[in-house]
């Protein structure tokens, strides 16, 4: 069984995280159990939010994978790095644009 101390090294990242980019987008956050030492930030619809925090952390844009999910519908960007002892990391979703109708330009 997990205590909530168990997670005080993600926490205390939270924390420092919330004092340091206090100015930057809220993401969804997510703390638990089954990875005790990670913070996941989330940022839906918003790969502008995800970029920012990205630089705050001092990640390097060619540190992060991109992909797609539902059928392709979805992009998705995920990268992390270690702050104040913790596993941040970030996931960005965004909405693919429709393909434009065959015969119109581009």
């Amino acid at each position: 069984m997990s205590v909530l101390d168990d997670l005080a090294v993600p926490l205390r990242a939270l924390r420092l995280l919330a004092v340091d980019f206090g100015h930057l987008a809220a993401p969804s956050v997510h703390v638990g159990p089954i990875y005790p030492n990670q913070v996941e930030l989330s940022f839906h619809d918003d790969l502008a939010g995800f970029e920012a925090w990205r630089e705050a952390l001092g990640i390097a844009p060619d540190a992060v994978t991109h992909g797609t999910q539902s059928d392709g519908r979805t992009r998705v960007l995920t990268t992390s790095a270690d702050f104040a002892g913790a596993l941040v990391t970030l996931t960005g979703f965004a909405k693919v644009p429709d393909p434009a109708p065959a015969g119109t330009a581009a």
